[in-house]
């Protein structure tokens, strides 16, 4: 297969999120690699979106969402659950496109954990690892919904129909 290079990652975040869809999330582990096709994600882009952990500025958190896209932010959600989101769009435009689901794994966290996907692999850069990288895939027709678990946003960025799910998963 072929690997998504820095290009494809440069489109921002409402624009790389449906095209993610059927892309193949690659994960090198001591038994192999797992190839997985990505079903759903979420965008989530600028300080503007209330959504977006950058909203409230620039933080050593929120530091990789301001990079150039093509790195990975894995973050932990209610103290137990990795979420791996994948950095978009120019360097210093804070966005990234959550992955919430792959072939036979629905649910960010539920796909972290199938595929070993941690907090040590923060900041990793997808273009370049032999231990997390994307593929292409098949393009994927999808819908759109509002963004899920984000009642703490603004009634605008809750209603937002961010999210990009695959009708084929």
């Amino acid at each position: 297969m072929k690997r998504l290079m820095q290009s494809f990652f440069d489109q921002n975040a409402v624009e790389l999120a449906p095209k993610l869809l059927g892309q193949v999330l690659c994960r090198k582990t001591e038994s192999g690699i797992l190839r997985l096709a990505i079903t759903e994600t979420e965008a989530y882009f600028t300080e503007n979106d209330t959504a977006c952990h950058a909203h409230k500025g620039r933080t050593p958190r929120t530091e990789l969402l301001y990079h150039r896209g093509g790195c990975a932010y894995v973050y932990l959600c209610y103290g137990i659950h990795s979420l791996f989101n994948v950095i978009s769009g120019e360097e210093g435009v804070p966005q990234g496109v959550l992955i919430r689901g792959v072939t036979g794994f629905d649910g960010p966290g539920k796909l972290t954990r199938a595929m070993g996907i941690d907090r040590s692999l923060n900041g990793i850069d997808l273009v370049h690892s032999d231990v997390l990288w994307l593929e292409e895939g098949e393009t994927q027709a999808y819908f759109t919904t509002p963004r899920i678990g984000i009642d703490y946003a603004t009634e605008e960025y809750r209603n937002i129909c961010w999210r990009f799910v695959s009708k084929n998963r």
